[in-house]
């Protein structure tokens, strides 16, 4: 069985595209935006620009004054993040009389581990603090989980010190259920009749007036190859607020970050002679994207909101 070349499968194609896994959240956290070239530019603005209030008086015969917004260009390049797997023909062979589908199964479940990848990067990126010109590290009776604590003063303080409003919550699942059992909240919840119980996230994006509350709930295997699985989150301890604007592009809009995306996630097969004794084919599932941080100064970092 001769080697073929890789040939994408547009019903491969369309599986890996239809993915999605609930639990993640990278997708809403940097939202994807489409870019024509694998090389692109985006534009790092120069915030005095927005407010600075030059001289707007124009005279009888006179002109108006000359503005120019200035910015930074910088240079973006997609990365190719793709899996394979191997079906031996003998299984090939055995789902055509059934209605289990091999290849279609190896495309979700290649995309499920593509998006667990992209879900890390996010993280990592959005729980760095240095990606955020506002910041602090909460503390003793700071911490939501300590029944002095006020979250709702931290969390509306933190809310009006970038230079535009966050609109956008992204913490952890271990982190939210925290929030929902403090003390102050479930007051405010009850209007002071009990401090026991779950407040629901809804009415804590109601008192913060923002648009939306993510919540990341997935799990990775921080152990080597080899060894015994080790399951950690992915999101930790931590809550950030930012600014999400859908309609900003990498060369127009302020937004606090985007994912520049090339193309759509793709997938096909190719005859492999090596797989087994009778050959089979090689499942490929793949996308090419880039996650920027666009504008630090629209956002606010919480670092370490809980014990442990």
């Amino acid at each position: 069985m001769a080697n073929a070349p890789f040939k994408t499968n547009p019903t491969l194609t369309a599986i890996a595209i239809a993915y999605m896994n609930n639990e993640f959240i990278a997708d809403r956290v940097l939202p994807r935006v489409p870019v024509g070239a694998r090389e692109f530019k985006w534009t790092k603005f120069n915030t005095e620009d927005r407010f600075t209030i030059p001289d707007t008086l124009v005279g009888r015969k006179g002109q108006p004054n000359v503005v120019e917004f200035g910015g930074t260009e910088e240079a973006g390049f997609v990365q190719d993040y793709g899996l394979e797997d191997h079906i031996p023909q003998q299984d090939l062979d055995n789902a055509t009389n059934s209605n289990f589908d091999p290849r279609g199964n190896a495309v979700e479940l290649l995309s499920e581990i593509i998006a667990l990848d992209r879900e890390k990067r996010v993280a990592t990126m959005v729980q760095n603090k240095n990606n955020y010109a506002h910041k602090e590290t909460l503390s003793g009776t700071d911490l939501w989980d300590d029944p002095a604590s006020k979250p709702l003063v931290t969390l509306t303080d933190a809310l009006e010190t970038p230079i535009k409003r966050p609109n956008i919550m992204i913490t952890s699942r271990k982190v939210a259920v925290a929030l929902r059992r403090n003390q102050s909240i479930v007051k405010a919840f009850n209007g002071t009749i009990s401090d026991d119980g779950l407040v629901p996230l809804s009415f804590v994006k109601e008192l913060l007036e923002i648009d939306e509350i993510l919540v990341g709930a997935a799990y990775y295997n921080s152990a080597r190859p080899g060894h015994e699985m080790q399951l950690e989150r992915i999101w930790g301890n931590h809550c950030s607020l930012i600014y999400r604007n859908p309609t900003a592009r990498p060369n127009r809009g302020v937004t606090f970050g985007m994912t520049a995306e090339h193309g759509q996630r793709v997938s096909g097969t190719r005859q492999d002679a090596n797989i087994g004794l009778r050959g089979g084919e090689a499942i490929r599932v793949g996308e090419s994207v880039d996650e920027l941080i666009i504008c630090n100064d629209v956002a606010y970092h919480l670092e370490s909101v809980i014990s442990g």
